[in-house]
């Protein structure tokens, strides 16, 4: 079942879902088979910031991972509720999974297990001053797993997050909402989509509508504060601060009069709207209050009522970069348990955790994906790495090397990976080798015919020519394939960026050890983050290493730093 938010992708988390279909996964043919609005985001800047994102129809996604899953072969599917982990200590001392005992009592052996709990484990959901077990709305939760944890000696810790009230579409004045339509041209998830794949993404997409808070529903989120969970001291765990509730943002950014709100349909053959931006878990009383004064859902009907959740999870530190328990051999973490937040970031897991458990009982090398391969490489390297002290969420900023990284040439750096793994099939193998020939003989038209003494690819470099005058001066590139010939575009538009960044790789791993002279001025190097300048202008780290370390300073200002130092022939 999707998450709360009947939404995929969006800025960093799309180039997620890009690169777990080129490894294989089925996220994005998922998606594209039943997404119901595309939208490229971000097409104003460079294609490094290009994140895909569409609106899902909930349930129809459901059951279309539920069939695929249901055809994969080898695959035996049960439902049951896992209730502890069954382990044994060999010779040397070392633990190891040996299988799972279900509700019942029942016992399924396995040489490998992967927990992927969502937010599950000993869950609460909170509206007010109402506590009701559970993960998500109607369903129950599990406190076996986490009694197996602490027994195997585990750190488990606690997270919360939450979700917005649902409404009936029909009980909405969308006159008085901004409308947010699909993209006109959309742009597939999935690699494998083909033209008539585009063109059923582009027929009967549905619109999203855009209304906002104002200062009397502030007013009133500020008189209640003392009956909202996380203010009254019935909460204490930490939430995703990149995804504050409503709550946190009028404490937060008490200068901000209004906050906008995202009015999200959740399927073709259903009135529920997700209220994307009112995360909430006040009162029922107080939720009915503030909408009745948001324009357009001034007569809108509660479905269902926003709350939170908080939950366990086990500090990812105690994991290895394959994502192998480090305590307990053949035991495999994936999604919330590791202190993430997001569908994406929990798929992109699932994957590598799944493959793993795989590639270890064949006796193999582990899949690592490289900070420089992927961000599916970034995200794990900073959870076994630096751990987490609130629900972590993918950004573009934490990529030090985004230009590498773009969403759409996933399937150029990740297939060949996931081909050597095990992951990709010969008909995905087969599209990947395609389309390498072509772009290879897109630069060869390119690099081989001249004009007024300059090659094609020399004038494709200058900033106002675009892949159209090449395919007016050059007719034979009409037979380049669209994707194809983007990357050709891109190639050659970007090669000295992406020479550069290629020797940054390189030279970050060599200089990481660089030292830093107490006379540079943090607050001054505006394209750190705030956030980075105060932490480091308190700490004053000596070398680049230590720099890396401060919790909360990420690769990418690492980077911004050392090509400062550079810039003063440090």
């Amino acid at each position: 079942q999707m998450s709360c938010n009947p939404a995929i992708g969006g800025v960093a988390k799309g180039q997620i879902v890009r690169e777990i279909d080129a490894l294989g996964g089925i996220m994005g043919r998922a998606t594209d088979a039943t997404g119901i609005q595309f939208r490229l985001l971000n097409r104003r800047k460079g294609p490094a910031m290009h994140s895909p994102r569409a609106q899902a129809d909930k349930k129809a996604y459901q059951f279309e991972v539920k069939r695929m899953v249901e055809d994969e072969p080898n695959l035996t599917l049960r439902q049951e509720v896992v209730d502890d982990l069954l382990t044994e200590v060999a010779a040397d001392g070392s633990t190891k999974v040996i299988g799972v005992r279900v509700r019942g009592d029942v016992e399924y052996h396995a040489s490998a297990v992967v927990l992927t709990t969502g937010t599950f484990l000993q869950a609460i959901m909170h509206t007010g001053e109402v506590k009701t077990p559970g993960g998500r709305a109607g369903e129950g939760t599990t406190a076996g797993i986490s009694g197996a944890l602490n027994r195997l000696g585990f750190r488990v810790e606690r997270f919360k997050t939450g979700t917005p009230p649902r409404l009936n579409g029909r009980t909405i004045d969308y006159s008085k909402c901004e409308l947010q339509p699909g993209d006109d041209d959309p742009e597939p998830f999935s690699f494998l989509t083909d033209e008539a794949g585009r063109k059923r993404l582009t027929d009967n997409q549905m619109p999203c509508w855009i209304t906002h808070t104002g200062e009397a529903v502030h007013a009133i989120i500020r008189e209640n504060l003392h009956r909202a969970p996380m203010y009254s001291g019935q909460i204490s765990s930490r939430g995703p601060r990149y995804c504050p509730s409503i709550e946190d943002k009028v404490v937060r950014f008490a200068d901000k009069d209004s906050h906008q709100l995202f009015l999200e349909p959740e399927g073709r053959n259903t009135r529920e709207v997700y209220v994307n931006g009112v995360s909430t878990s006040l009162p029922r009383d107080v939720q009915d209050r503030i909408l009745r004064l948001v324009p357009g859902l001034e007569n809108a009907e509660i479905m269902r009522y926003g709350y939170a959740v908080e939950y366990d999870y086990c500090p990812p530190d105690q994991l290895w970069p394959w994502l192998e328990t480090k305590s307990v051999a053949g035991l495999f973490f994936a999604g919330q348990i590791n202190g993430t937040t997001g569908y994406e970031e929990a798929a992109a897991q699932g994957l590598i955790a799944g493959a793993n458990a795989a590639i270890k009982l064949q006796k193999k090398e582990p899949l690592i994906i490289g900070r420089e391969q992927g961000y599916i490489g970034v995200l794990i390297d900073d959870l076994v790495t630096r751990s987490v002290d609130e629900p972590y969420r993918m950004f573009t900023s934490r990529a030090e090397f985004r230009l590498l990284l773009r969403q759409d040439n996933a399937d150029r750096r990740l297939t060949p990976v996931g081909r050597a793994a095990g992951l990709v099939d010969d008909a995905r193998w087969a599209l990947l080798e395609k389309k390498e020939a072509e772009i290879a003989r897109a630069m060869q038209l390119l690099q081989e015919t001249r004009e007024a003494g300059l090659s094609l690819m020399q004038l494709l470099r200058r900033p106002e020519t675009t892949w159209d005058d090449m395919t007016a001066r050059l007719p034979e590139l009409q037979a380049i394939s669209r994707d194809a010939s983007m990357q050709a575009l891109y190639d050659v538009k970007y090669e000295g960026y992406l020479t550069r960044q290629g020797l940054q790789v390189a030279r970050q791993q060599r200089m990481a050890e660089k030292r830093i002279p107490d006379w540079v001025d943090y607050q001054g190097l505006k394209q750190l983050r705030h956030e980075a300048r105060e932490k480091l202008g308190r700490v004053r780290p000596v070398t680049l290493a230590q720099a890396g370390r401060i919790s909360g300073i990420t690769p990418a200002d690492v980077a911004v730093v050392l090509a400062y130092l550079e810039g003063q022939g440090v």
